[in-house]
């Protein structure tokens, strides 16, 4: 078929005001076509280009190569070159000519080649023809001129041949129109087509297609192609548009240029002119630009790759087992297990490891032993507790003795207790990689479950509180999971570890089991284990019923405290994690087993909390009762253990049990203040109602007078407030008005120590005239005469005088107010 053909030339000297003209059109392109063609042909020279150039400077002009698609979905392929003014005149000595040719929709290029291909052919013509002239499409068969020397530009080129690659691949993506070009600057619009002829062997066939481009042009900003080249000079005009520069003309850039795993791989395919690799990938399944194809391509013709090309690599074998045959499988597995490689990453290891479990059992083991031998030596030396490890039959012949022996010392050397602290995921892979090996720690054991139950509280704990846990799991959790299943000896040292580590924070491990599933339902006893194990259920169910909690979780662990008192501890500890127990839990746990059981458990300290606990809670002389009770067992129970505040504090709590119900120990106002003090810091109710115990006996009618004459003489104001509020209660002048013999007594009192310190005389003074007078002028002149009575027969005559004037100032006081008042209303 027989392509249409168009020849654009720019205007000669004098005629103004046109750009250029056609002057040649083949058949099928219409006006409207043209109209958009025309502005893909115009040509503008570079800045630096003489008036008259010569031969060799005519020659040196950049000559663009362009591949348009129009509005109709044709496609136009066109060359541009100046060429030398002939016809004289006052102009630049400088024209242009360009040959164009355009393809109908649907109508593929002769010999179905690129449209890069065409850029050297010998049928481009600079001048319009006379007569018919050669396709330029229709190229000879066989390679072009194109593909000649594309290795060595690709090595030249090396420095940013992957940041240019990656950026053509999606710049040949599908898109809208419109798209921003990628601008590609070099010296030669020619080295510009070089870059192309790249990509068009490197991308599949149908994105080299959508690849538009030409090779110069001086707006690059207003280029509707999605690829640009531009000489040097026009740089940052280029930059300073916002577009996707890449200067290839100029120092090398510094780093790696880009992160697309699969434009590193192909850069290093070209650098190693090996450009037939591209279509061997291509026959691989994958998506076109996944680097996994053709990095495993790469490795397999020789080819060395960095990191991650490699995990890619390793990890679509993992994912497509099948897709190899067992050369190629063979050489990708020797090209992975290279001893020459020392950049091994993370993430590459665990792709290889991918690929282990999937070749095991489908290929030889010979095959895999290499790669078996470097999961284990990077699970040894590199600390990748990630790593998915080999079965025990993962070797065969001598290949597992000779890593054995290489690793075995470092392996027992880290496990050691010099070693230093480790992480579980750790500890966890040395102790799996050792029996994978066969190497024997057993004496080692003993002190590496030691170490390592206590870091599985700690570092599950951090996860919890960081949110880092799998679905509530730690992530440690399946690697330790799998290790006690594996390892007999390992499980059950393990578990004893926790179960004697659970005592000292049973909370803790009862959080740890929720979150990881430990298997201790065999014959082990693990009472505390399952103890911890069985809380969870019994809140759920019982709810806030904490003694029957209690009982419940003391069951499930098959053993009496009497016969093993931690389990008295691990119980309190998984009910009472936060928290004291109540007066009435407390004494529950008290009579639940004997005080050398408490004692032996530690659990008398929380009982002494609760006691304490309850004294300081509010003003209830119930539970201060309960409470003082408490307290006086507990003294009674454990004499050696409670000492300090706590003992000052239990034996105030004693003392306000024994004066408000019994005949406590001489010297109450001295005790009370020398225990207050020794139980500094102490809970302030507590202070109070030790206060208001003594204070209550004080103002009792049957007070011994020896402890009211050392309360007074104390001259405590803290103590002598107290007497104060409490005598002002209700209850108090309720007896005063009712009692004669109390009101005679609570008299003589008030008077009888009036030099007894700076404290008490204002307020045995308020309490007269405040307290006692509205008490005995409510009484009748009988009650009244009963209470001079018992003054005189308790005290003295001169007693009874002193509350007759003292009652008679009351008197005259009311008549005198009495008067006063008439008189005012008069």
């Amino acid at each position: 078929m027989s392509l249409a053909q168009v020849h654009y030339t720019s205007a000669a000297p004098g005629d103004e005001g046109t750009g250029g003209r056609f002057t040649a059109v083949g058949p099928g392109v219409s006006g409207a076509l043209l109209a958009e063609i025309e502005p893909l042909l115009r040509y503008e020279l570079p800045d630096s280009v003489p008036d008259r150039p010569s031969a060799g400077e005519l020659r040196s002009l950049p000559q663009p190569f362009t591949y348009a698609t129009l509005s109709d979905g044709s496609r136009l392929v066109s060359r541009s070159a100046p060429v030398r003014e002939t016809s004289g005149g006052a102009g630049p000595g400088v024209r242009f000519h360009a040959h164009a040719v355009h393809l109908p929709p649907g109508v593929p290029l002769p010999g179905d080649r690129l449209p890069v291909e065409a850029w050297r052919s010998p049928h481009w013509v600079a001048v319009t023809p006379g007569g018919a002239i050669p396709d330029p499409l229709t190229l000879p068969p066989g390679p072009t001129a194109v593909s000649e020397g594309l290795d060595d530009f690709a090595v030249s080129r090396g420095p940013w041949l992957a940041a240019v690659l990656a950026d053509l691949r999606r710049a040949s993506e599908p898109r809208e129109p419109g798209g921003r070009p990628v601008v590609l600057v070099e010296r030669q619009c020619a080295d510009v087509a070089r870059w192309l002829g790249l990509a068009s062997v490197t991308l599949p066939r149908e994105s080299a297609e959508r690849l538009t481009f030409t090779t110069y042009t001086r707006r690059p900003g207003s280029s509707a192609a999605r690829v640009v080249g531009v000489l040097p000079e026009d740089t940052e005009a280029a930059r300073a548009g916002g577009l996707r520069v890449h200067v290839c003309a100029g120092q090398a850039p510094s780093g790696g240029g880009t992160d697309d795993v699969w434009a590193t791989t192909a850069a290093r395919v070209w650098r190693n002119r090996s450009p037939e690799l591209f279509r061997e990938a291509r026959e691989l399944p994958g998506e076109p630009f996944a680097a996994g194809p053709l990095a495993v391509t790469a490795l397999c013709a020789g080819i060395v790759l960095g990191p991650d090309e490699r995990a890619a690599a390793a990890g679509w074998a993992a994912d497509r087992p099948y897709a190899l045959d067992a050369k190629r499988t063979g050489q990708l597995v020797e090209a992975l297990a290279s001893p020459g490689i020392d950049d091994r990453t993370g993430p590459e290891f665990d792709a290889v490891g991918r690929l282990f479990g999937a070749l095991e059992g489908r290929c030889p083991a010979s095959v895999t032993a290499p790669l078996a031998a470097m999961l284990v030596t990077e699970a040894v030396r590199g600390g990748n507790g990630s790593l998915e490890l080999p079965h025990r039959d993962a070797f065969v012949g001598p290949e597992g003795a000779v890593v054995a022996e290489r690793l075995a010392p470092e392996i027992l050397t880290e496990l050691g207790e010099g070693a230093g602290p480790r992480s579980v995921a750790r500890t966890v892979q040395l102790l799996r990689v050792a029996r994978l090996l066969g190497v024997d720690g057993t004496e080692s054991l003993p002190g590496v479950v030691d170490r390592l139950a206590p870091a599985l509280l700690a570092e599950a704990a951090a996860e919890e509180e960081s949110g880092k846990g799998a679905e509530g799991s730690p992530g440690f959790a399946p690697a330790l999971l799998e290790l006690l299943d594996e390892q007999f000896e390992v499980r059950t040292a393990l578990l004893g570890a926790l179960d004697r580590l659970a005592p000292r924070d049973p909370g803790a491990v009862a959080r740890f089991l929720e979150r990881v599933a430990l298997p201790f339902t065999g014959t082990q006893a693990l009472p505390h284990l399952r103890m911890c194990a069985e809380v969870p259920g019994a809140m759920a169910t019982l709810g806030g019923d904490r003694a029957a909690v209690w009982h419940r979780v003391l069951r499930a662990a098959g053993l009496s405290p009497f016969a093993e008192p931690l389990v008295l501890r691990t119980a309190v500890g998984l009910v009472w994690e936060d928290r004291a127990p109540t007066v009435e839990e407390a004494r529950l746990l008290l009579d639940a087993a004997t005080s050398d059981a408490h004692r032996a458990a530690g659990t008398w300290a929380r009982l002494v909390d609760a006691a304490l606990g309850a004294s300081g809670t509010g003003p209830s002389a119930a539970s201060t009762d309960e409470a003082a009770a408490l307290a006086h067992d507990l003294l009674r129970g454990f004499p050696g253990e409670i000492g300090g505040r706590e003992r000052a504090a239990l034996l105030l709590l004693d003392l306000v049990r024994e004066l408000r119900t019994g005949a406590p120990e001489p010297g109450w106002a001295e005790a009370v203040r020398t225990l207050c003090a020794q139980a500094d810091p102490i809970e302030p109710a507590l202070r109070e109602r030790a206060h208001t115990a003594l204070v209550e006996r004080l103002l009792a009618p049957d007070r011994p007078g020896a402890e009211l004459y050392d309360f007074v003489h104390g001259d405590d104001a803290e103590l002598i407030a107290a007497y104060d509020r409490t005598a002002r209660t209700e209850l108090v002048r309720t007896r005063l008005r009712t009692q004669p013999a109390y009101a005679a007594d609570c008299f003589t009192v008030w008077t009888a120590h009036p030099h007894a310190g700076g404290t008490w005389p204002p307020v045995a003074a308020s309490l007269l005239d405040e307290v006692l007078r509205p008490a005995v002028r409510a009484m009748s002149p009988e009650d009244v005469a009963e209470v001079e009575a018992t003054v005189g027969r308790t005290g003295s005559s001169g007693r009874a005088d002193a509350f007759r004037t003292w009652n008679r100032s009351s008197t005259l006081g009311r008549l005198g107010r009495r008067i006063a008042g008439r008189v005012r209303r008069g």
